[in-house]
């Protein structure tokens, strides 16, 4: 968990552009307001809840009162990552009083996670993902398990209405996905993931293909670009350093490929973000 709380707004809630590497919740209490995503634009009501996926661009849009509990959640353990890309989850879903209750809880009980500032400028950067990433890590193991009993619940809410994605089916994929996810940050061979699937590379290839809508490079590759912009906001290495530890022995080939995926440097995208 990043960030958790409770806000109230009039008409400032008007954020453009936002893009980070955590999750987040929201549950609307009162008013309404619309985030922008990239295929579809959603109306915030009283009484439901909503999810924005890690990475996924979007846009605030707020024109009157409107007061909601927020969750952001890094995408740090296996198996809650896991879950979210293996189902497509619904952007809203009706909330019930477990969910509120759920909800005051956390923010009853971490209080000192709520946000900083309700500018996304101001706490999606680096100073405020390092803060947040150290102040989880330095909860002993009992208020950590509590947390993630909150947080799951609220998952719960969303993972009811998901629908099981297509590669979730096949048992090869599978294996081949949790061993991406697995080892990421190695260099990832299309022999060893053939071999993981127990098929020919140029069926693998076919197979993810037909299967992920990308082929098994292309999809590595952009799992890689998502880890590195993590990686840029929270630690203090150089972009030579984070293109080694992502299994890339040439730096200006991870540094071509960082700019294709994300549209911008790995160094514009530490500067933006308060890195330099």
């Amino acid at each position: 968990m990043l960030h958790v709380g409770f806000s109230r707004h009039h008409a400032d809630w008007n954020w453009q552009g936002v893009s980070s590497p955590f999750t987040r919740l929201f549950l609307v209490t009162e008013g309404e307001a619309k985030i922008h995503l990239p295929s579809e634009v959603v109306t915030l009501r009283p009484g439901h809840a909503y999810m924005v996926p890690a990475y996924v661009p979007h846009s605030y849009e707020c024109h009157g009162d409107f007061a909601l509990y927020y969750l952001h959640v890094y995408e740090e353990f296996k198996s809650e990552a896991g879950i979210l890309e293996a189902f497509d989850f619904p952007t809203e879903v009706c909330a019930d009083e477990l969910d509120k209750a759920a909800f005051a809880a956390i923010c009853h009980t971490y209080q000192d996670a709520a946000l900083p500032s309700n500018n996304p400028a101001i706490y999606d950067n680096t100073t405020g993902m390092a803060c947040s990433i150290e102040r989880y890590h330095a909860l002993p193991l009992h208020d950590k398990m509590r947390l993630r009993g909150f947080a799951l619940t609220l998952f719960a809410r969303f993972i009811k209405h998901a629908q099981p994605r297509v590669w979730n089916k096949d048992e090869r994929i599978i294996r081949v996905m949790l061993h991406i996810r697995a080892h990421i940050t190695d260099t990832i061979t299309l022999d060893e993931l053939a071999s993981i699937a127990c098929v020919t590379k140029s069926y693998l290839i076919r197979l993810f293909t037909h299967t992920m809508g990308m082929s098994p490079v292309r999809y590595v590759n952009r799992k890689k670009m998502e880890r590195a912009q993590l990686m840029l906001l929270t630690e203090q290495v150089p972009v030579k350093e984070v293109a080694y530890r992502l299994g890339f022995s040439d730096h200006s080939y991870f540094i071509r490929l960082f700019h294709q995926t994300v549209g911008i440097s790995p160094q514009e995208y530490r500067r933006r973000n308060g890195k330099e």
